[in-house]
Order: C-alpha cells, then structure tokens, then sequence
C-alpha cells in the first residue's frame, strides 16, 4: 500500500496552484500578446520608447510592431480570468504557506540542515547528466531542490503576487507603495513578466525531473498521498 507521503491539504494546493497557474499563463500570454512591449517607470505606451519589446504581431493595430497583421484580440475575457486565477491561487498560497508554518512542514523539509553549495552543484551536475543518485528517494529533498523551492516558495510567488497587485488601479489606490517601491506601474508590469517566465522556467525542469525520477511514483503521491516506497510524511 506504501507509506503516506503529502497530507490532503498539500495535495488539494497543489493541484489548485496547478490549475490557477495554467490558466494565468495561458491569459498571461494573450495579456502580452495585447502589447508585447515593456517600459521602465510609471508610463508607458506606443509613443514611449521602450525597454524592450518582444518580436511578436500584436493584438491591437494601434501597437507599433513591424508586422503587417494583427492577432484576434482575446484581452477581455483574458484580463478577466488571469485576475481571478490570481486571487484563487494568492488565497491558496496563503492557505498553503499557514499549514507549512504550523505543521512544520517547511522546517522538517526544507531548512533542514545547512545548504552545502559542493552539494548543490554536485547534484546539478548529476541532473545536466541525466544520473540519480542510488540513495536518492522519491520523499526526500536534496540540496539542489531544497533551495529551488525555497527561492520558488519564498521569493518568486511573492515577488510575482506583489508586481501583479502593484498593476491593479483598485488595490494601487489604496496602497500605493505598492507601486511607488518598484518604481511604476510599468516597472511593476516589466518585473512581472521576467518573474513569471522564471515560474515558467521552473515548472517545466519540475515536470522533467519528475518523468527522469520516477513519474508514477510521484504522482501516485500527489494524488492518493501515498508512494510505493517507505517515505517520512511530508
């Protein structure tokens, strides 16, 4: 039968983050899509120089990107979910980062010990090549892992969470450092964008190293809490 591996409340945020971060990536990118053009500061528009710009056809004629054609324009329903995917998965951030507090989970798996960074580039070299170590369970946190998902958990999410706020004109009303401490709105918009693809680049090492490691295995945990290995609960 195997050992328990996630408690219920773990496996239900995660798959809720799943699905909030699939459909903020999917509006994400048509958001973007609506002006692939990004600014320093507080405004920023077609007549503004930008920062950077991605070479993409955007959705709107009015945007300047060099191409002869426009892409359909999906901006307001895209708008409208990526806000509400947004505020489901900062109330089950919330909810996820209180249990890891109070049932130590954070404490038992990922500041557990000291990081050694000979250990951290160790079993990243092992990973570029493809070879898992012998003792390596499916349960347990190396190094490598145990600072990703710090950095993940306790810099990324917030960090994105924060710019996302800083771009709505209801919350920016009532908190303003929001916006002011990133140095604009258009700031905030460009920091979001960087922030995100770095969540992006994450997931995508997250689900490749699963498949390398063991795919039915772990997801077995993540779905019925239980893998098939002799697991300290998580």
């Amino acid at each position: 039968m195997g050992e328990r591996r996630h408690s219920a409340l773990v496996r239900v945020t995660h798959w809720v983050t799943t699905l909030c971060f699939f459909a903020l990536l999917v509006t994400g990118i048509e958001i973007v899509i609506s002006h692939p053009r990004f600014y320093w500061g507080e405004q920023g528009n077609i007549n503004t120089t930008p920062l950077f710009k991605i070479p993409i056809p955007a959705s709107r004629e009015s945007v300047p990107t060099g191409y002869g054609y426009v892409l359909p324009d999906q901006n307001g329903w895209s708008r409208y979910l990526h806000f509400q995917s947004a505020w489901a998965l900062v109330l089950t951030g919330v909810l996820y980062f209180a249990y890891g507090v109070m049932a130590g989970h954070f404490r038992r798996n990922l500041f557990a010990g000291a990081f050694s960074w000979r250990e951290v580039t160790s079993v990243l070299r092992r990973h570029l090549c493809f070879q898992r170590a012998d003792s390596e369970e499916p349960g347990s946190y190396n190094a490598l892992q145990r600072l990703t998902y710090l950095v993940v958990i306790f810099v990324l999410f917030p960090l994105v969470i924060w710019t996302g706020l800083a771009m709505s004109p209801a919350v920016v009303s009532a908190w303003p450092v929001l916006v002011t401490t990133l140095g604009g709105q258009q700031s905030a918009r460009t920091i979001h964008f960087f922030v995100s693809i770095s969540l992006f680049m994450f997931l995508v090492v997250h689900v490749a190293m699963i498949v390398f490691l063991g795919f039915t295995n772990r997801m077995r945990g993540m779905i019925t809490g239980r893998t098939g290995t002799r697991l300290e609960d998580a």
